[in-house]
Order: C-alpha cells, then structure tokens, then sequence
C-alpha cells in the first residue's frame, strides 16, 4: 500500500511554492511561444514556410542526409504531445509533484530552444538553425536522461506517457534532424567535388547515428520512443536517396539498414525483459 501512494504523480507531503506556480506558468508560456513561431513555420502570419526558408537548404531536397517531406508529420505527434503535458502539468496535482520539480524547467527550455530555431529559420542564417538545433538536442538529452533515471517514482502510465514518451519522441528525431542540419550546412559551404564523395560520408555519418541511437536506448533502459523517431526519420530518409533528388542508392539501402537496427534492437531487448521472469 505504501509503493502504491509513492508512485503517485504527486508527494502527498510536499507543499506546493511559489516555485512550483512559476514552474507551471514557464512551462505553459515556452508552449505558448512556440506555438506562434509554429504557425509562422507553416507560412502564417507573414511567414515563410521551413523547406522555403535559407534558400531551400533546409528542405527535403537540401542535402543527401534530408528525409522526405513526409517524414516531418512526426511533429504533429510531437507537439500534440507536448501540448498535452503542458495541460496535465498545469493541473493542481502536478504543483508540488517531485517528478514535475525534477524535469518541468528541462522540459520549458527544450520547447523554448524549439521556437527559437523556427524563428533562426526565418530571420538568421543557416549558421543560427545549426547552433540552437545542436543546444536543443544537449538539452533533449538531459531532459531524457533525468526522465528515466530520476529516483523519483513514476506517476503511472499518463507521467511515463507525457514526461518519457514524448521527451523521447522529441530527442530521437531532433537527433536526426541535427544530423539534415548540420549537412544542410555544410551542403553550402564545402567544395562541389565533396559530392564525389557523398557515398562514403554519408554512409559513415548514418553508421555513427547507429551508434549514437544504439547509445541513447542503452542508456535509457533500452525505451523505444528514441528509437521510433529516429527509425521513422531514417526510413523517410530512404526513401528520399532512393526515390527523390538528390537520389544516392547507397546512402538510401544504409538509412534502411541502420533504421531496422536501431528499432529492433530495444524492441526485442524490451520485450525480453518482459518475458523475463520477475526475480525475488
């Protein structure tokens, strides 16, 4: 009886703080700022939409690391998720939750490093996307790293739902988004005969993005949400080397291979431990 009341998502002896209140409305102010930079992203309020911003550098057609345009409906689930954390942290019972304390302020600047690189897309330089995008994944991972090891107990299925599976979700895309980013960028800048060499980098960069994939499930426990972001970018990547412009056959069978990888692997991991007999 007494693990049932710990795991709640709130200490029943703690008392909430002005800390606490300030924590609540930080965290819906960052959503609230990034939902305007959003709609101007999408071409609202004067703005121009994100494949159009940077002279096309940042579309599906950008760089030989780039997913398809598909691929980027994943923020739908990534921001309707956030919005519901949001909502449910907001709530009186979440005020003086330990949990809440321990990732709330993490979760606002991840969403506030968010907006800021929609609004670098728009009015700064390719250069600006590249330094808050690679500021957002450091955040994302320790946002992800506190969420999944914090001593503090889960609150059920809606807290690891809310605070590990979207943070996840969050982490493993922006990973590989900060991957297109960054090649993006260097598409501009690098001499013309780098693409004769295209094949083999970017088959060493998709290696090392196995690798950190592998690293972040590993260290989470072996959680799927990282996983599933990145295995959804990296098929979408595929699809745009084997199928879209710039084409790259080798680049796109590699993007196949590593996405398999990186979800299978925490999937069988976690299901084993499933059916692994609890220990005394």
């Amino acid at each position: 009886m007494t693990n049932t009341s710990r795991t709640s998502g709130t200490d029943a002896a703690a008392k909430p703080t002005g800390k606490d209140i300030a924590r609540q409305i930080a965290v819906i102010s960052a959503l609230g700022f990034t939902l305007v930079t959003v709609l101007v992203g999408v071409g609202g309020l004067g703005g121009t939409e994100v494949e159009n911003t940077q002279g096309g550098q940042l579309s599906a057609q950008g760089s030989f690391l780039a997913p398809a345009t598909p691929a980027f409906s994943i923020w739908s689930v990534i921001y309707t998720g956030l919005i519901a954390y949001v909502i449910w942290q907001a709530l009186p019972s979440q005020r003086a939750s330990e949990r809440q304390r321990a990732i709330g302020w993490w979760i606002a600047l991840t969403i506030v490093l968010n907006g800021l690189w929609l609004v670098a897309s728009q009015f700064l330089t390719i250069e600006w996307t590249v330094i808050i995008i690679v500021l957002l994944a450091i955040a994302l991972s320790i946002t992800f790293r506190i969420s999944v090891k914090t001593r503090v107990p889960r609150g059920g299925f809606l807290d690891a739902l809310l605070i590990d599976g979207v943070t996840g979700l969050h982490l493993g895309w922006v990973t590989l988004a900060t991957v297109a980013n960054i090649a993006a960028w260097l598409t501009g800048i690098v001499p013309e005969s780098w693409a004769d060499s295209a094949s083999v980098i970017g088959v060493v960069v998709l290696i090392a993005v196995l690798l950190i994939g592998l690293g972040i499930s590993w260290r989470s426990g072996w959680r799927v949400a990282p996983a599933l972001a990145l295995g959804w970018g990296l098929s979408w990547l595929a699809v745009g080397r084997l199928e879209g412009d710039p084409q790259n056959q080798a680049i796109g069978v590699t993007a196949i291979i590593v996405a398999v990888i990186i979800v299978l692997v925490p999937v069988v991991v976690a299901g084993l431990r499933l059916l692994r007999p609890e220990r005394d």
